[in-house]
Parts: structure tokens; C-alpha cells; sequence
């Protein structure tokens, strides 16, 4: 591997162009004024695929924003690889927060800074510059590699789903490697293998056929406000916990290396609740607790609530309509449609007779993602990021959403390893995002060092 790993040193400064380069493309997905910086972007992955010695570059069209698949299977014998990414980003706003311009890429104290160089153009580019280094230096990759590349992912990821279905066989592989994610810490390597789901829903209570004053009719009239305030509190016990019957059939374990990880975390609760401007509650929980409310543990969240007259001054009216914003986080096992199910369900037997209640999906919602524990591959990621960072990794989860772990498994019957390099403190979807440069020559040598161990050291 001297040969690899000597190529990528001796490229680094050419790579941290290249990164800006890319960076300097406004590839806000969710915005149509930014279709140029989409545009520019997939031209540069095309170009810059080709130059690492992909023989295969094709655009795809999705229905929105379009994806790119790469691919270079010249190994027989040798496992096929599915490495994942994407090129888009969030929107840069606020401005002026920015110490400098978004889009003009900019190092600080052995940082670069710049919207989307953390998630993910930064550990997107990583895998590419290595298939470089292999072309460069030995003409051939150890593996069979194949990559998707998609351009909706902050957007979320609406053609996504069906353009993995499409083209399943095309992008058939023994296992994904996606460069999206992030470790827990810079000084604490880790490995995500669980990600929960989500589904989103609206709640609609109607007690009467239009808006009513409240003197007229006050303390006869139904009031669509109290009565679902006092709908929504039966959906959780006093200390928080769900109280919907059947919300958490279907879980599975978990994996129990997890339950290891949340104990080396040693996570503050008071420095988490001062971060986000909470006192917290009193006494305060153990920061085992919380990581296993975050990590392991669904969610119902109320994310707003509306009805009535909300400006200025009073209006004096009982308002006919309220309704609601929920969101679940789900654990692995838990299926989207059945939980939207049991939370109607519960409403409809506490709603108070004489209303209407209406419950709406935000379309089929996403499945939690778990990976086998006992998975070889996992292993050998692990091995690598031990090598390299002089810790065990911790096998840790998110309490996020990333829909793809659970979209390949579904199609392609491929487990998802997360190897990204970003860390959760680097600014992604906030100003003054960043990526570290350490963490950019850590990932070249580790991305090099886990395509020569899952093709068996072939030479």
C-alpha cells in the first residue's frame, strides 16, 4: 500500500483545490434559484470521476435534481462495492453569520471552510480521489466499485427511492459504503450502525362549521382548541414516554455494542442542556439516559400547533378548526403506516363526542435503519479506523434520519456501512460549516485502506 498512500500524500495540495473547487458550486437542492450550482456540480463529478479513471460516468435522470453512477467492475473475483454520496447542500442563510463567504472556500486554523464541505462534498470527494490513486499507481482498483451520487439528499431525497428501485440491478452490490454521516468526535472514532425513521402527520379537530363568539356562544359552543390540547397530552405519560397502544410494535434488539458505546461517551447532561439553552429538569438525568432517549428510544414530537387568532391584541372568537404538526423518530422494527395507524386510532377513542378528526400522512414515511452486528465487513471498517486513529471505534446510532441505510437494504438486500469522516461539531446546515484537514488525510488513507482489506489484499 507504500505506493497508494505515498500518491495521496504527495497530492494533498492538488486534492484541497480540487475540494474547493467543488465547494465553490451553490448546490442548494430545495431552492430552484440555485439550479446553476446544481448544474455546475454534476458537471464536476462527471469531469472529475473520469479523470480518477472511472470508465463509466452516466448522469441519470430522476424526476428532480439528477444522480450520477460511476462505475469501474474490472475485478472478477473481487467484491462490488456501492459507495454512496451526495452533491447537494442546505441553503447558506443566515448570511451574515458567515466569517466568510459561503461559497468561497476559506482555511482557518487547518480547517476549510465553506456551505457543504462536512455534508458531504468533503468526505463525497474522498472516495474519488482514492479511486485516483489506485488508477494512477496501479492501473486497477481491488475491488469492483460502483458509486450513486444524488443531488436531493437535503432536499429529502423525494426521487431517491425510486431511482434505486429502477435501477437495481445496475447498481447491484455485496455491500454500500456511504461517505454521508459523521462521527460522534474528532478524538473518538466511531462506526453509525443504526439510524431511527421517520414519519410526519397532521392533525386536523373540527368542532363546529365556522368560528363562533366567544360570548354568544362561549361555555356552550365546542372549542376545538381545548379539545385538542387535551387529546395531544394523553398521547405521552407525565415523564414523556408514548402512550399510543401498538406505537412500539414491532421493535427489534438492538445491537448491544451500542449500549458500550453510549457508556465511553460519557455525555454531559448539564453541558448538553446549557448548549441548548435549557435548564433541564431537576434532578437531571444521567447522560446515559439521554444518549438512550436520543439513540435508542422512538419519538412523538409535537412541532407546532395552530388555531384561532394569533396577533396583536384579542380577539374574542372560539375558533372552529385547531390542528397539529407531529413527528415520529423510529426505531428498527417499527413500520411507518402501522404508527400514523395507532396514533389515529388513540385520538379517535379520547376525542370528546360532537368533533371531527382527520389524520394525514406526509407520504409513506422511512424505516429505521439497523445494521448486522455480525456483518465482515463491519469488522473490517473497524479495523481500519483502530489502525489509523489508535482507539476502538464505538458502534454508536443516530437519532436522525438517513433513509438510504433502509432504501438499499430494501432493494439491492445490501447492508449500509457508514464511513464518513465529518464529525457532529463541524457547523453542517448552520453557518460557518467546516471540515478538517486532518480528518481529509485521515479518510484518504483509511478509504484506501479498506478498499485493499474488502478485496483481499490483492496486489
Amino acid at each position: 500500500m507504500n505506493e497508494i498512500e505515498d500518491y495521496l500524500a504527495s497530492q494533498e495540495n492538488t486534492f484541497i483545490e480540487n475540494l474547493k473547487e467543488f465547494c465553490r458550486f451553490p448546490s442548494v437542492s430545495t431552492d430552484p434559484a440555485f439550479k446553476s450550482g446544481i448544474e455546475g456540480a454534476v458537471q464536476f463529478l462527471v469531469s472529475r470521476l473520469r479523470q480518477a479513471g472511472f470508465p463509466v460516468v452516466d448522469v441519470v435522470e430522476t424526476g428532480g435534481h439528477p444522480a450520477i453512477v460511476a462505475e469501474w467492475c474490472e475485478a472478477p473475483g473481487a467484491p462490488t462495492i456501492l459507495v454512496y454520496g451526495h452533491y447537494d447542500v442546505q441553503p447558506p442563510d443566515p448570511l451574515d453569520k458567515w466569517a466568510s463567504p459561503p461559497f468561497e472556500p476559506a482555511i482557518r486554523d487547518g480547517k476549510l471552510y465553506a456551505r457543504g464541505v462536512s455534508d458531504d462534498k468533503g468526505p463525497l470527494m474522498i472516495p474519488i480521489l482514492v479511486s485516483e490513486a489506485f488508477s494512477k499507481k496501479r492501473g486497477r482498483l481491488p475491488i469492483n466499485l460502483k458509486m450513486i451520487i444524488e443531488g436531493e439528499e437535503e432536499s429529502g431525497s423525494p426521487h431517491f427511492e425510486p431511482t434505486v428501485a429502477r435501477l437495481k440491478d445496475r447498481l447491484a452490490a455485496d455491500l454500500v459504503v456511504s461517505a454521508d454521516g459523521a462521527m460522534w468526535r474528532a478524538d473518538l472514532p466511531s462506526v453509525t450502525v443504526a439510524s431511527r425513521g421517520l414519519v410526519a402527520l397532521d392533525v386536523e379537530l373540527v368542532g363546529s362549521g365556522k368560528d363562533l363568539h366567544s360570548g354568544r356562544h362561549g361555555g356552550s359552543a365546542p372549542n376545538s382548541i381545548q379539545a385538542l390540547v387535551r387529546m395531544l397530552a394523553t398521547l405521552h405519560t407525565d415523564n414523556g414516554d408514548i402512550a399510543v397502544p401498538g406505537f412500539h410494535d414491532g421493535v427489534s434488539p438492538h445491537d448491544p455494542l451500542i449500549i458500550d458505546a453510549i457508556r465511553a461517551a460519557a455525555f454531559d447532561p448539564r453541558q448538553y442542556y446549557d448548549s441548548i439553552g435549557a435548564g433541564g429538569p431537576n434532578p437531571l438525568p444521567t447522560g446515559e439516559d439521554l444518549l438512550h432517549r436520543q439513540w435508542l428510544r422512538p419519538t412523538l414530537e409535537f412541532n407546532g400547533i395552530h388555531s384561532g387568532y394569533a396577533g396583536r391584541g384579542t380577539k374574542t372568537v372560539i375558533p372552529s378548526v385547531a390542528s397539529a404538526k407531529i413527528t415520529c423518530r423510529l426505531i428498527a422494527g417499527q413500520d411507518p403506516s402501522h404508527v400514523v395507524s395507532s396514533i389515529k386510532a388513540h385520538l379517535e377513542a379520547v376525542k370528546p363526542s360532537g368533533y371531527r378528526l382527520s389524520v394525514t400522512s406526509h407520504g409513506p414515511g422511512s424505516r429505521a435503519f439497523s445494521l448486522d452486528p455480525d456483518l465482515p465487513a463491519l469488522k473490517v471498517a473497524e479495523g481500519v479506523l483502530e489502525e489509523l486513529m489508535g482507539r476502538t471505534p464505538l458502534r454508536v446510532a443516530m437519532g436522525a434520519t438517513i433513509p438510504i441505510g433502509s432504501v438499499f437494504q430494501t432493494h439491492l438486500g445490501t447492508g449500509t456501512i457508514f464511513f464518513s469522516f465529518s464529525t457532529s461539531d463541524e457547523d453542517y446546515h448552520a453557518p460557518n460549516e467546516h471540515f478538517r484537514l486532518s480528518s481529509f488525510r485521515t479518510g484518504l488513507i483509511a478509504w484506501a485502506r479498506l478498499f485493499e482489506r474488502l478485496g483481499g489484499s490483492r496486489s
